[in-house]
């Protein structure tokens, strides 16, 4: 299980992807929703919205709701 580079706190599936697809989509280490928000200056409910934004418009990068 993949932990936040920051805080090290376990991440989930869709923190390790949105991740990948604000800072780089070959990344190693990864950022939970609270330090890439921290990160990005905004608010970390900004970064759940981001997340459902991308699995709404089919980013390969998130799971499906219901697999």
């Amino acid at each position: 299980m993949e932990t936040c580079k920051r805080c090290f706190r376990p991440l989930t599936p869709d923190e390790v992807a949105v991740t990948r697809k604000l800072i780089n989509r070959g990344a190693t280490e990864f950022f939970c929703a609270d330090c890439l928000a921290a990160w990005f200056e905004v608010e970390p409910q900004v970064i759940w919205e981001r997340i459902a934004y991308f699995k709404k418009t089919g980013c390969t990068l998130f799971q499906p709701e219901n697999p």
